[in-house]
């Protein structure tokens, strides 16, 4: 079994900076595909970024490209999601998701429920 906890998350105003973290216990997520979803407010959970195992393919949503980098640090049992330039809409509670399934482009339309593992989440709050 795997927990995934999330972390970082907070109140900020427009166009400033957060980090958020999901840490692993358990079980180390070495091969595991590493995905972010968030929900906003009477919102449907969306696709944010997602990290193949390695760290070197990663996919975003088109509303953060170029604003959030997914990384991560195995050693750690870590993923991160760094998000700049914030803005109002990016208000929401951010999930981390782990899946033994290699990275693929799909993977961006699927439910966080299909993952084989998945965090409650952290609030982050964009005033403008």
């Amino acid at each position: 079994q795997v927990q995934l906890v999330e972390s970082g998350g907070g109140l900020v105003q427009a166009g400033g900076s957060l980090r958020l973290s999901c840490a692993a216990s358990g079980r180390t997520f070495r091969s595991y595909t590493m995905t972010w979803f968030r929900q906003a407010p009477g919102k449907e959970r969306e696709f944010v970024a997602a990290i193949s195992w390695s760290g070197s393919n990663t996919y975003y949503a088109d509303s953060v490209k170029g604003r959030f980098t997914i990384s991560r640090d195995n050693a750690k049992n870590t993923v991160y999601l760094q998000m700049n330039n914030l803005k109002p809409e990016d208000t929401a509670v951010y999930s981390c998701a782990a899946d033994s399934t290699p990275l693929y482009p799909a993977m961006m339309t699927r439910r966080m429920e299909e993952y084989d593992y998945w965090g409650q989440g952290s609030q982050v709050t964009v005033s403008s």
